[in-house]
């Protein structure tokens, strides 16, 4: 009697563990309806390729998103985009030095963009309020 408890005991435990890893993380899901949204905004615009390309992200983010992983893809595109920011900023600093004022409006508007960039990676993975 006392095996077959432990045994019940085991069977509930693994079941709940396999039902846990079976719900996507709210991070996860916020990924998932972003790509969503993505794929209808390609699709009402006829860009086939992209679309492919959304529906493969959307595959592989029902297949293998965690929190983790998440937070490491975020975590990458930070560096990437700080990494730019200080390209940027150098770019513009030798345009200055060199006193070519058109230059220097491009290259103000390169950082700017990098900029714009960096602030999107840095976004939370939720929507506030989650």
């Amino acid at each position: 009697m006392k095996h077959t408890a432990q045994i019940f005991a085991l069977f509930i435990a693994s079941a709940a563990t396999s039902a846990a890893l079976a719900q996507a993380s709210p991070a996860c899901e916020a990924k998932r309806a972003a790509i969503e949204a993505q794929i209808t905004q390609a699709n009402a615009q006829g860009r086939t390729q992209q679309v492919a390309g959304l529906e493969k992200a959307l595959a592989a983010n029902k297949a293998h998103c965690t929190d983790a992983q998440l937070a490491a893809e975020r975590d990458k595109d930070i560096q990437q985009a700080l990494q730019k920011v200080a390209e940027r900023e150098q770019e513009l600093s030798e345009a200055q030095a060199k006193g070519d004022a058109e230059k220097m409006a491009k290259r103000r508007a390169k950082l700017q963009e990098a900029r714009e960039q960096l602030t999107e990676a840095q976004k939370p993975l939720l929507p506030q309020g989650h």
